[in-house]
């Protein structure tokens, strides 16, 4: 047989199309092209098969002319996953395997010289992509590949360490080989989730002592959905505080964790420990708009897309770069990223909850009290100083963070003598029980509604209107603020089992949208 045809799959986005790989052996000058809008990597290949195949006791017919058609051709394609398909094909054109079973399989993945098959990222996209489909192919995959797509429920795929265990399973039928020495691969059985359980955390609120009011307000955004910015002094807790937050967050759903790990995968960052837990991401402020919101040709997800159905820390967020932070606006809104190019666009899930801190000034000790005689640091800042640096976060960001809280510094007697509050546990328990009681009313969390459903489900009583109306009219509130005071009312009412909205929610959610020093 000249010609011989082995499915593979590209990568475009959280997309993975089937690509077709065409492999025809034809007389004439002995020569070696690979055709179909391959970038670089993916042209490098021929070296790596011919050597691959050497090296595996195989023939490499250089003698003929070869082509290789990665097709369509207009779709873009990158990194050495087309190796193993390509030297396939090139084996089932010469005759050395059998190429009539070749339909019934997906190959990817890298080459060593010696023939050895090396992961490739994405291979969970890959799973994913046949996700319920009737009749799937299966998947063949090296190692570190092969177990991210068995996570696929109902995906068939096996682990190959080597170009011979893949190709003794094409064998032909008049070819007699030592069954004792024959490599083989190994078929990866499904998982179970049900019996796969996130490690506890070993991060607990009870280490934080007092900041009663910090720890309230993550309640609140972990039962609701919502973001949280915390401005304080340095040493007040702020990062205690959101490196323990995820901890609060319900379980992971099995759909979930694959959107999750799919992103991860794409970005060649996943790793089988972190299945089924809340990813917590925490970039650098010297990030760029790019680091976090994607990019690239061909784009590539960024910090905020990692951190789907997870948590987006950004410690000192006036320090991030202003274009930096202006990029997160609509994906705080919409939940997802659209990463436009010449060539195509590429869509990336986004639905993270962002947890800020901030100073409250550029020396960080505006406000922080003294007691006579003590010797603590003393802000010299002027209001301007205070003022600009406020400033470095834009009204519509702030307007789209929907609590605002103060961590104040604590004294040592008062860190020292604190008891313990409630630990991760209880409070998890409160927020699962809130959260629950939304999704059963509404089918989503108190931070998705909007529109009718927010009429329908925060509805005020007369004594609560009239509040809210003279609160927001005070401060000048904008209906997106309003309408996010009235989410983290309903939210409060969850907490408090309470089935309608009472002024006391109301007033309680008020004072996480006062504004600070900078802005008023």
């Amino acid at each position: 047989m000249r010609l011989s045809l082995v499915q593979s799959r590209a990568l475009l986005g959280l997309q993975s199309p089937s690509v077709t790989v065409e492999v025809h052996l034809a007389n004439g000058l002995p020569s070696f092209t690979l055709v179909g809008l391959a970038d670089v990597e993916v042209k490098e290949a021929r070296e790596r098969v011919r050597s691959a195949l050497q090296n595996s006791g195989f023939e490499f017919p250089n003698n003929q002319r070869i082509t290789v058609n990665l097709a369509p051709a207009d779709l873009p394609k990158d990194s050495g996953r087309f190796d193993l398909p390509i030297a396939l094909g090139i084996l089932a054109a010469s005759g050395q395997i059998d190429g009539s079973r070749l339909h019934l399989y997906e190959f990817a993945g890298e080459l060593s010289l010696s023939g050895a098959l090396r992961p490739v990222r994405g291979a969970l996209v890959m799973g994913m992509a046949l996700y319920k489909q009737v009749n799937a192919p299966h998947l063949v995959l090296p190692p570190g590949s092969a177990e991210e797509a068995a996570l696929v429920p109902g995906a068939t795929v096996y682990r190959a360490r080597h170009l011979r265990e893949v190709a003794d399973q094409f064998r032909l039928a008049e070819q007699s080989l030592d069954e004792s020495t024959m490599a083989t691969w190994e078929r990866l059985l499904e998982p179970s989730h049900s019996n796969q359980m996130p490690a506890a955390s070993s991060l607990d609120l009870a280490d934080v002592k007092g900041q009663a009011g910090a720890k309230r307000a993550l309640e609140i955004a972990a039962a609701g959905a919502h973001s949280l910015l915390l401005v304080g002094p340095p040493g007040s807790g702020k990062s205690m505080l959101a490196h323990r937050f995820a901890s609060l967050l319900p379980d992971l759903r099995v759909e979930e964790a694959l959107e999750t790990a799919s992103v991860a995968s794409l970005a060649g960052r996943f790793q089988i420990d972190q299945w089924l837990k809340r990813p917590t991401r925490h970039p650098h402020h010297s990030a760029s708009a790019v680091a976090l919101v994607g990019g690239g040709s061909p784009p590539r997800p960024g910090e905020i897309s990692l951190a789907h159905h997870g948590v987006l820390f950004l410690d000192e967020l006036p320090e991030f770069p202003r274009s930096a932070l202006e990029a997160l606006r609509e994906p705080l809104e919409s939940g997802c990223v659209t990463i436009s190019r010449a060539a195509h666009t590429a869509e990336f899930p986004a639905r993270f909850q962002l947890i800020a801190a901030m100073n409250p000034c550029p020396c960080g000790y505006a406000g922080q009290v003294r007691t006579p005689g003590q010797q603590s640091p003393v802000c010299r800042c002027t209001p301007d100083q205070v003022h600009r640096y406020s400033n470095k976060i834009s009204g519509p960001l702030l307007d789209r963070i929907d609590l605002h809280i103060e961590v104040p510094s604590q004294s040592a007697a008062h860190l020292i003598h604190a008891p313990a509050g409630d630990n991760t546990a209880t409070i998890k328990a409160r927020c699962h029980r809130a959260r629950h009681t939304a999704m059963l009313r509404q089918g989503c969390t108190n931070q998705a509604l909007s529109g009718a459903a927010l009429d329908l489900h925060a509805k005020l009583g007369l004594d609560a209107k009239v509040y809210i109306t003279q609160v927001a009219t005070h401060f000048a509130w904008s209906g997106r603020s309003t309408h996010r005071v009235l989410k983290i009312a309903r939210t409060i009412a969850d907490l408090a089992a309470s089935v309608s909205i009472q002024s006391e929610h109301i007033a309680e959610a008020v004072q996480y949208r006062r504004p600070f020093a900078g802005h008023r």
